[in-house]
């Protein structure tokens, strides 16, 4: 490295794509700075996102299994639950405080990345300021993440809300919940709240939650959340927000469904009285205050641009994760991308793109939970039109799904009339570790026969996933002109 570079690599952001790729750098032998504003390394996942709502889901679940131990043959207090909600909470700091050990700035710095509190921003395209400080790197990777999006609706900015990063700092449940926004982080908080004790109603603007899932897979959780007891208010549009006349400290929105309007407060129809409501409508990339301008990288309100390399218009200037323009914002592929950048500006001739977004397998929480691997069959069908072929199982015909219940859900997978694979939706019981095999065998070009003719342990859920390939491989093999051959051959 020339000696009038500080750095071979600096990093902004320590999120999952930070970590992951100064962690690799330094396993290059690369002299690497990882810049964190937050003062804390981990990002989103480990502090307001992944670890801590996952957390609170179990805590959900154990409260639903006591209330459902009856079909078991356990008696439990007649499905009384008491919840003790700052011990749940207790539990989630904890679990918090354990993963993050592992990326602390103590523990990276100890395998020797170069750990800088402060807010970074580009001086010029070689040069970054953080605080007093001047750093200079021969490549700079951008990994800022992203922040929750609040919504332009009347009164929001004088009540009181909750996002996703200031919902961990609760220490008492609401009674009564307001979610805006049926995405995941939604969902997954509406229905944790609602089985902890809160009454909870959701409000999406779409005709259904989860808009991104299969269509029968969004119903399903629409129908558990709403089991639970969640109010849907679905095509419902929030016209207003203010605080209750009662106290002056309750949030009361005003929701339109489709087709109506909210005119005043009076309807009682439309009208919402909540102890505390969350905003939960997407996240917007982190770009401002990046020095971005100065040094010459382009971005739009969707993000930095990036090619299929990673790389802005700057050559020695790189970006991953959910601060990207059109990336979709998840923790796994943050990190995926964080390593692929950094192959790509420290290995010369070993450089890669990063994925097709529509490629990129995610899961939903909720219980039950949705995963999907590669397409459904709408996003695969402007690709491969009348090609796509679905099958469907459902789990109530997978015996281990019989034994332990409950049985709704279903796997189904998306393929070609070869029977290759493009895709999978999993909803039910520990979808996203049945999605595992389906990825794999999407990223390997894998066909039905090839999970028919693979053992499964029996009695496991996955042993579902090798039924419906042996169900798929055979009837196409024994339909049209194979079905007639085969007979003749079997004489």
């Amino acid at each position: 490295m020339p000696s009038n570079y500080d750095y071979h690599l600096a990093v902004i952001g320590g999120g999952s794509a930070g970590l992951t790729a100064a962690r690799f750098a330094n396993q290059l032998g690369k002299r690497v700075a990882l810049i964190e504003a937050a003062g804390r390394t981990g990002g989103d996942c480990t502090w307001t996102g992944c670890v801590p709502s996952k957390s609170l889901l179990r805590a959900a679940q154990a409260a639903a299994a006591v209330r459902d131990a009856r079909q078991y043959g356990i008696a439990a207090g007649d499905g009384n639950v008491s919840v003790d909600f700052p011990a749940v909470m207790q539990r989630i700091r904890a679990v918090i405080s354990r993963i993050y050990a592992a990326e602390s700035p103590a523990a990276l710095r100890a395998a020797g990345i170069a750990v800088i509190e402060g807010h970074a921003k580009f001086q010029d395209a070689r040069t970054l300021a953080v605080g007093a400080r001047i750093i200079t790197a021969k490549a700079f990777l951008i990994c800022a993440g992203a922040s929750p999006v609040i919504p332009p609706i009347p009164g929001l900015d004088a009540a009181p809300y909750l996002t996703y990063e200031s919902f961990w700092d609760l220490e008492t449940l609401p009674a009564r919940l307001s979610v805006i926004g049926g995405g995941p982080v939604g969902c997954e908080l509406a229905q944790a709240c609602q089985r902890l004790g809160a009454q909870v109603t959701l409000i999406e603007a779409q005709s259904r939650i989860l808009p991104d899932a299969d269509p029968a897979a969004a119903e399903l959780a629409a129908d558990a959340l709403r089991n639970d007891g969640v109010e849907l208010r679905l095509s419902a549009s929030v016209q207003s927000v203010r605080l209750s006349d009662g106290d002056g400290r309750r949030p009361e929105i005003a929701v339109a469904t489709a087709g109506a309007a909210a005119d005043s407060y009076n309807d009682s129809d439309s009208a919402i009285i909540a102890d505390a409501l969350l905003i939960a409508v997407g996240r917007r990339p982190n770009t401002a205050g990046l020095g971005l301008d100065a040094a010459g990288v382009a971005y739009d309100a969707n993000g930095i641009i990036v090619n299929d390399y990673l790389r802005t218009g700057v050559k020695h200037i790189y970006a991953a994760g959910d601060c990207i323009s059109g990336a979709p914002q998840f923790t796994h592929y943050a990190g995926y991308q964080g390593a692929m950048a950094v192959r790509n500006a420290l290995l010369p001739g070993q450089t890669r793109t990063h994925r097709n977004p529509q490629q990129i397998p995610w899961a939903v929480f909720t219980d039950p939970e949705i995963a999907q691997a590669g397409y459904t069959a709408e996003q695969a069908q402007p690709r491969y039109g009348s090609r796509i072929r679905t099958t469907t199982l459902p789990l109530a015909s997978v015996d281990r799904a019989v034994i332990d219940g409950p049985t709704d859900g279903f796997i189904k997978a998306v393929h070609l009339p070869n029977g290759r694979i493009i895709g999978a939706t999993i909803a039910g019981a520990r979808a996203a570790e049945l999605a595992q095999e389906w990825i794999i065998a999407i990223d390997h070009g894998l066909r039905l026969k090839d999970l028919a003719s693979t053992l499964h342990p029996y009695p496991s859920l996955s042993v579902g996933s090798q039924q419906l390939a042996w169900e798929a491989y055979l009837a196409g093999i024994t339909t049209g002109w194979r079905g007639r051959l085969l007979r003749w051959l079997s004489g």
